[in-house]
């Protein structure tokens, strides 16, 4: 039986991040990847130039939908915009977690790569009441860490402390020659790689917490999911600058280990 992992997230109709990113990262991965839709937006590699919530009412009937049928190893959280929006996710989530316990990977997207703001200051308040302490991982970059935390200098304790069981705080926005990741828990993980001089770094986020998420579905433990997620999104943004697509912050090659050059 296929291992299934869920994205709950907003629809990017470039391509790039987003649902489509979450659902391009589980196959890559090979895990079959279920979606629930919280936004729609009208989005490119140059900039989001529209965004329309989905209903509180739907999100929480897609929720159900697919706990009801399909046997979710793993959900992954990414955009969602607004208090109501974070409301009827944690609502539904914590009645399916109910019957259904299993891992959650919460990316709390704020900010799309063209710079456009993708959540209200009260819905990250919401999120933060609501979700962070029904997390197993949040996985924060440094902005969005240092936003959380309130501080200029966020460390992943600090995260931690605020409910998840884990923190991955992610060094790409950091100078040096050298990405740092550090997976913080019960134990303290590092993650490195050479920093790669392109701009086509669209969907990183989404693509790696949706990676993580997979491997949680397949039964890896933390660390090992985390690893094999980082890896696995070196290689999509080493391949980037080959897929060509749009004329701004393209996306990442997801399937740069399985297309011909």
């Amino acid at each position: 039986m296929a291992a299934i992992a869920l994205t709950i997230a907003g629809s990017d109709s470039g391509g790039g991040a987003g649902i489509q990113a979450d659902l391009k990262a589980f196959s890559a991965l090979g895990c079959y990847g279920a979606s629930v839709i919280t936004a729609i937006t009208a989005q490119n590699t140059r900039a989001v130039t529209a965004v329309e919530a989905v209903s509180p009412a739907m999100i929480r009937a897609q929720i159900a939908a697919v706990f009801d049928d399909l046997a979710v190893g793993a959900v992954k959280i990414g955009m969602l915009g607004s208090v109501a929006t974070v409301e009827a996710v944690a609502d539904a989530l914590q009645a399916a977690l109910a019957t259904r316990p299993v891992p959650v990977v919460l990316d709390p997207v704020m900010v799309a790569k063209s710079g456009d703001a993708l959540i209200e200051d009260d819905a990250l308040q919401a999120l933060k009441a609501r979700l962070l302490p029904m997390a197993t991982l949040l996985t924060p970059n440094l902005p969005e860490a240092a936003r959380l935390a309130g501080t200029t200098q966020p460390e992943p304790q600090a995260l931690r402390a605020m409910g998840p069981q884990w923190v991955l705080l992610k060094g790409g926005h950091a100078e040096g020659p050298i990405c740092l990741d550090q997976l913080c828990g019960p134990t303290l993980h590092r993650f490195t790689a050479p920093r790669l001089p392109t701009r086509n770094t669209h969907g990183t986020g989404c693509s790696l917490s949706a990676a993580i998420a997979a491997g949680l579905a397949q039964g890896l433990a933390m660390p090992e999911a985390v690893g094999r997620a980082h890896d696995w999104l070196h290689g999509a943004i080493r391949a980037a600058d080959g897929l060509g697509v749009g004329s701004g912050h393209g996306p990442v090659h997801h399937f740069h280990q399985w297309w011909q050059a």
